[in-house]
Formats: structure tokens, sequence, C-alpha cells
């Protein structure tokens, strides 16, 4: 079985088993699937030994006292407490190191999101990203009320599909029907969450976009190669821990930095205040920006 289709039988079980009852049609529907194929998981199931039960509406539930439910449970699910406890570990981790990003992904994704989050963010902030975990597993579209645009200083609601978080849930990528653009909204500055009862209607156009080494999130990205000196890169990796992916030692004082950026902000303040020890090679474009803004910061 290809892992698409683990993915599915695997998301097929969550729906399963959750407290919602679903129809074969719907469970279909959410899971991009026919319903042919979901009776064919049923029988998969139930020629695994699972118990199957089918309920009044065409409604189909694994049942819990399948010999191989309270295995699965136990792997797949952590207590509140256990989640704080990992939570509290991989806390200990920097906010950008790689690692730390990867355990989130891969513990939000077997485990109920809530709890995860729960111990990130507090007050209002952490009922807001609950409600918009809520929206990203049923697909749902949402309205943030009063947001605050740090671009415009508007404060307005927007409708919004969101679909994917940054690290610590800082921010959460959303395909915004209104401008037909996929954006970052920052979690903080949403003044509540509204579920709405459409669901996606623009799946196809959801495009996460790249964070940068920086931590500048963009849709675009600019080859930017650097030549530092010992104290220009032992202050990067201090400040920007992911720069050291892109390191290669030239010699004992000197490395090369070949990397991707989002936008010249972030790695521009860094090379202005670190000039005498920092060679910009084979990036014009980036050069000339340096260059406009040394020129603007001499007048």
């Amino acid at each position: 079985m290809d892992q698409p289709k683990i993915e599915r039988v695997l998301r097929l079980m969550k729906l399963m088993t959750a407290n919602v009852n679903y129809t074969v049609e719907e469970l279909a529907e959410r899971l991009g699937t026919s319903y042919r194929s979901i009776y064919r998981y049923i029988e998969t199931f139930k020629d695994a030994g699972f118990v199957v039960h089918k309920l009044d509406g065409g409604v189909y539930k694994l049942g819990k006292e399948s010999r191989y439910f309270k295995e699965i449970s136990q792997l797949i699910h952590f207590t509140d407490e256990e989640a704080h406890i990992i939570n509290s570990l991989i806390e200990g981790l920097d906010d950008t190191n790689v690692l730390k990003q990867n355990l989130r992904r891969k513990l939000t994704s077997v485990y109920s999101s809530t709890a995860v989050a729960n111990c990130i963010v507090k007050g209002r902030n952490a009922i807001n990203v609950n409600h918009i975990i809520e929206a990203i597993n049923e697909r749902r579209q949402v309205v943030f009320r009063s947001y605050a645009s740090s671009h415009t200083g508007i404060i307005r609601d927007r409708l919004v599909e969101p679909f994917g978080f940054t690290t610590n849930y800082i921010q959460v990528w959303c395909y915004e029907p209104e401008s037909g653009l996929n954006k970052l909204f920052k979690t903080s500055r949403i003044g509540s969450v509204e579920l709405t009862c459409d669901e996606w209607q623009n799946a196809d156009k959801h495009h996460e976009g790249y964070i940068d080494i920086f931590r500048i999130t963009g849709f675009e990205q600019h080859r930017v190669v650097l030549k530092l000196g010992m104290l220009a890169r032992n202050l990067l990796i201090e400040e920007y821990p992911l720069a050291e992916r892109d390191l290669q030692a030239l010699d004992d004082n000197h490395w090369l930095l070949t990397t991707d950026v989002c936008s010249y902000l972030g790695i521009g303040r860094f090379v202005m205040g670190l000039l005498d020890d920092i060679e910009i090679i084979e990036s014009p474009e980036f050069t000339e920006y340096i260059d406009a803004k040394l020129r603007t910061a001499i007048k």
C-alpha cells in the first residue's frame, strides 16, 4: 500500500473513532475518495480483526471492544499530563532548532493538537489557536474577527481558509478568498476566531511560502552568497542556528554562506552590521540593495 493510501486509512480510522458520526458518503468526501473505496477499507478493517458497527443512517464506527483498539489508542494518544511533559522537554530546545520544529510537527500529526497548543500559547491566543486547529482538521473556513493588520494598520474581519502554522503557532498560513492570495496572519493580532459552516472552497490554491534562515517569510526566494570571517560566522550561528546547514568551510578562518532568502531585509541587517568581516559574492542584486541602504544612511 503506497503512502497516500496509508495516510487515507489512518485518517479514516480517526474519523470512525471520533465523537462525531459520519456516513459513508461524508467519509468519502472528507478523504477525497469514492464511497466504494470506503466500503473496501471497512471490509479490510473487518478482515484484520477490528469490530465495525453499523449505526442508523448509514453510519459506521470502529468498536472500542476490538482487540487491537487499546494497543492502537495507546500508540497514538497522550494524556494531557504526558503531552505537557513532552512539550516541556521540546520547549527546552532553541526556537530556531530544526529538530524542535520537526518534533512539534510529528507530535501534532498524531495527537490532538489542542493540548500541544495549550502548552505553548496562553489566554485568548490559546483559544484562537485551538479554534484554528479545529478548522484546519475539519477543512473549514473561519472569520478572524477584528484582525489588526501590521501592514495597513486597519482593524477588520477577514474570511480565510487556514491550512498550516509556523513554529510555535506564532503565525498561520491562510488562503484569503477576497484577495485570492495565500497570506501569513499573526495569531496574536486576531481578536477572535469564528468557525463557519462552510468547507474550504479553494484547497487546490493553498500554498505555504518559505521561511529563510533569518526567519523572514515569503513566496519568492533569492540566492545570496557571502564570504564570512570568523566573527561573522560565529555571530551568524549564534543568532540564526539554521544557517549552519548553508555554511561551507573555505579555510580555518573563512566560510562560504550560500543560502536562499525570502527578502533582503533580514540578511541585509546582518551584513550591514559586519561589513568589515563579510564579502558579498556573486549576488549583484543584493549588492545593489546594500549600496542603496548605505547611500540612504549617509544622507
